[in-house]
């Protein structure tokens, strides 16, 4: 259980750092390019992984863990970014707080997990957490957000479809890793892959647009840093914490990410603010509710 709580905030500690690398990072990349981007870097790393996994032995685990890379890390991901684009921050975070609930009522329904009261409400407190939190961020101002009602409804739905498909890998990840046959780095490896699998056919599409001049050179150590943090560390803690915790409190803890964001405030420019010490004091009350159940 330990083990389970330090790799989900480690893992959402990961993806809040390389989070503000990639806001640091000038590109005229959109974020279907920035995600498949991010995808292919991710998977050359952990190639040699993938050329020592179990394929015929563990075929059934793997393609269950290939379609939960699918779902959750190619269509969870680039929903969750064409939702920045229309939405953006604060009512999209606004939406992702369903995540630790849905985990939590999926966990409960197909995995027959036992999440008591007290789980519940931490669960409750830290998705209240993450909606105070997206308020604190500054005002989106000089961003050309289409602000037509068949656009935001658009933005809403995807929005929505990023918390399923972010949950639904998660869920299909934790039954994988429940047999324990399969080790989180493995596991981590092959989920980038079927990810890579599903966007690769608009990889073409995506590198023939890019505007020239292309991107400094200088600008690739952070790319490559931000990615190795986020995307692959990152994904390595989420399924050691997925492996180790119910799906309800591995979500919750890993949706604990806008908060610690809190905490880069100064760095970005930007003052905490009341409403933020008290989000950050309400998320550490519910993670400690959830973990203590």
């Amino acid at each position: 259980m330990v083990v389970g709580v330090l790799a989900a905030l480690c893992g959402s500690l990961a993806w809040t750092l390389s989070s503000s690398l990639w806001r640091s990072i000038e590109t005229s990349l959109t974020a279907w390019q920035l995600n498949g981007l991010k995808i292919v870097i991710a998977t050359l790393f952990l190639c040699p992984v993938l050329l020592f996994l179990p394929w015929s032995e563990q075929s059934n685990g793997l393609m269950l863990l290939m379609a939960s890379g699918a779902l959750g890390i190619a269509l969870g991901d680039s929903f969750y970014f064409a939702a920045l684009r229309r939405l953006g921050t604060r009512r999209t975070l606004t939406i992702e707080a369903l995540g630790p609930l849905l985990a939590s009522f999926y966990g409960m329904t197909f995995l027959a997990e036992i999440i008591n009261l007290n789980s519940w409400f931490g669960a409750m407190l830290v998705a209240t957490s993450v909606v105070i939190a997206a308020f604190q961020q500054p005002p989106e101002k000089g961003v050309g957000f289409n602000r037509q009602f068949s656009s935001q409804r658009l933005g809403l739905l995807f929005a929505l479809s990023g918390v399923i498909c972010g949950v639904s890998g998660a869920a299909l990840s934790r039954q994988v890793l429940l047999l324990g046959q399969i080790t989180p780095l493995q596991s981590a490896a092959i989920r980038l892959l079927g990810g890579l699998l599903l966007i690769i056919p608009w990889l073409g599409k995506c590198i023939r647009p890019i505007p020239y001049p292309r991107p400094s050179q200088v600008r690739w150590p952070r790319i490559l840093f931000a990615t190795l943090l986020g995307t692959n560390l990152g994904i390595i803690l989420q399924q050691l914490a997925l492996q180790k915790l119910p799906l309800g409190i591995g979500v919750t803890l890993l949706s604990s990410s806008p908060v610690m964001a809190l905490l880069l405030c100064r760095y970005e420019g930007d003052r905490l603010r009341i409403g933020g010490i008290a989000a950050s004091f309400m998320a550490v009350f519910g993670i400690w509710l959830a973990v203590t159940s």
